[in-house]
């Protein structure tokens, strides 16, 4: 097998697939020839070539989202390490395993006006799990030992427990382009056992004293399918004192859970804050979408809030914090229908659920006396998804109007909600799409965050499985629906962000198949051939424009109606 001649780079990558990691993606560059000629050449490691790093990092953490593994990143020196900077810290918030490999200059040249060359080591804070320096510099045996070690304390930190980006950055002199027949070197692994798997009697106790509350709350924020914990917290359910709060990037659906919480809190008077506000709040997974409920528990403190699992088990988003349990929320939930406590006789998630069957059968006579909008568009959006496809949300106002209509079974939702930023909605899909060839994968997004993503298609693996809506309003309509920035002279040309471009551009140039519609009855007529999948065929996006000025109104109008 060939590989490249330095050492570290053949070293490096055998800890890499010694450690799951099968999939990298490269940007082209000249401080990271040996890593791109190493990687391309391994027979078990599948390469590919992005060239804009800040896409690139995004598409691998979609790669990442849907292989369930580490996925690499590599790229040159200088600048190019500071485009994964919003995958990275997105990967660390959405607890991804991307590794990320950045080619350096040798250390003695920072800082001394040498080109392409900055400060590398350690560029990413405390938003990486791990982060460790090479060079090619020192080849002597105990070197290697330290390699190995590092390496390997930095996979357990980044694909362990509690998973998250970690950092590799290795200086390398020239020449860079030397290739050699592989030494044959071998990755090796120091096992970590990480996590608590039962709770200890302490735990029991604590557990007991908050599950005979009247009131229970269980939150669930952002995260992959998981069946076994789906199961346990059906069975916890069961409990008529226990509300479990879900969102659709929860990947939770089941009618006995509350889906669609702004939309249920808009019915809650003041009268009834104190019926409503739980005892015991128990939250799980990662970012809620919804402001209203951290508003709601914010200043409506519960008596107790335990938070389940291994990822930031201080975080206090709600800022009544009293209990961490370190382990997987599947387990924990196994165990606490196991333990013996009196079942309590209120009906606090029964009431909670009655509320929502009320908005449930609301809901369709109120959108269908709305105007076309982007709210009632979503409407469409949901009722045309082809059954077992996996949608992703772009940020801002998409992931917020996909909140107001209830999941749909078949359906696997994602959203990049770790920073909640709009910058790589459109490569991460397409990344998702790639890794998952036999899914139909659709991305709705705005207008602002596809042009602001549009290199996303600058690539060769766009598969006919990928569809992109875009709701185009011509502008950043989250300004016109949040308070505060409507209010003020500078809405339009500072927050709202008006343009000229023109996807049908975009994707001519990428060569994307381009629909455009621009009401009900043609987005309708559009779906079949949407989502139709024929021979020769890529992929695919549909242009829908929606009124600018009246979709604020129309929103504001569907809250007061669904009272």
């Amino acid at each position: 097998m060939i590989t490249s001649n330095k050492s570290i780079v053949e070293q490096l990558v055998a800890q890499c697939l010694q450690h799951g990691m099968k999939h990298v993606v490269c940007s082209p560059g000249s401080r990271n020839a040996p890593f791109m000629i190493a990687f391309d050449e391994h027979p078990e490691i599948k390469s590919y070539v992005i060239h804009d790093e800040r896409s690139a990092a995004f598409f691998a953490l979609g790669l990442s989202q849907q292989l369930d593994a580490p996925v690499g990143i590599v790229c040159t020196s200088g600048s190019a390490p500071l485009n994964y900077y919003p995958a990275v810290a997105e990967a660390y918030y959405q607890c991804i395993p991307l590794v990320v490999i950045t080619a350096d200059r040798p250390e003695e040249w920072v800082n001394q006006g040498d080109g392409q060359t900055i400060v590398q080591r350690d560029v990413y804070g405390k938003h990486v799990r791990y982060s460790c320096a090479f060079s090619d510099y020192d080849q002597n045996p105990d070197f290697h030992w330290y390699v190995q070690r590092e390496s390997s304390i930095a996979f357990n930190m980044g694909n362990g427990a509690w998973k998250g980006p970690i950092h590799f950055n290795v200086g390398l002199r020239e020449p860079l382009y030397s290739r050699v027949e592989a030494k044959g070197l071998t990755g090796s692994t120091i096992y970590s056992t990480q996590g608590q798997f039962r709770l200890s009697h302490r735990d029991q106790t604590v557990c007991e004293a908050g599950l005979g509350l009247p009131k229970k709350m269980v939150i669930c924020g952002q995260m992959n399918p998981d069946p076994k914990l789906f199961e346990a917290l059906k069975l916890f359910a069961d409990d008529h004192s226990v509300l479990v709060l879900v969102e659709n990037t929860s990947n939770l659906n089941n009618s006995r859970f509350v889906h669609c919480i702004d939309r249920l809190l808009n019915v809650v008077t003041e009268d009834e804050i104190k019926e409503f506000t739980p005892d015991l709040l128990i939250s799980l997974g990662g970012a809620i979408v919804s402001k209203r409920i951290k508003s709601f528990l914010r200043k409506n403190k519960p008596k107790m809030h335990w938070k389940i699992g291994n990822e930031f088990p201080y975080m206090d988003t709600f800022q009544c914090l009293t209990h961490t349990f370190q382990t997987d929320a599947a387990s924990f939930f196994e165990e606490l229908v196991e333990l013996s406590y009196p079942k309590h006789a209120a009906n606090y998630g029964t009431h909670w659920k009655q509320r929502d069957f009320v908005q449930i059968d609301r809901m369709p006579s109120v959108l269908n006396s709305l105007s076309f909008s982007d709210l009632t568009l979503f409407q469409f959006i949901h009722d045309y998804l082809p059954e077992n496809s996996v949608l992703h949300m772009a940020n801002s106002s998409v992931v917020r109007y996909c909140q107001l209509f209830d999941p749909i079974h078949s359906i696997d939702y994602y959203c990049n909600r770790g920073t909640s930023g709009i910058d790589g909605s459109t490569s991460t899909a397409v990344g998702a799409a790639c890794a998952d060839p036999n899914r139909l994968h659709v991305l709705v997004t705005g207008d602002i965050s596809f042009f602001y993503d549009s290199n996303a298609l600058w690539n060769k693996y766009l598969g006919p499985n990928l569809r992109i809506i875009l709701i185009n309003n011509q502008g950043g309509g989250i300004f016109r629906i949040i308070p505060g920035p409507s209010s003020t002279p500078q809405s339009a040309a500072y927050f709202e962000a008006h343009h000229e471009h023109r996807a049908k551009d975009i994707c001519a140039t990428f060569n994307v198949g381009y629909l455009t519609v621009n009401s009900f009855s043609s987005f309708e007529e559009s779906m079949t051939e949407f989502y139709s999948v024929n021979d020769g065929e890529g992929a695919k996006l549909i242009e829908i424009h929606t009124p600018n000025e009246v979709n604020a109104k129309v929103l504001d109008d569907f809250f007061v109606k669904m009272r």
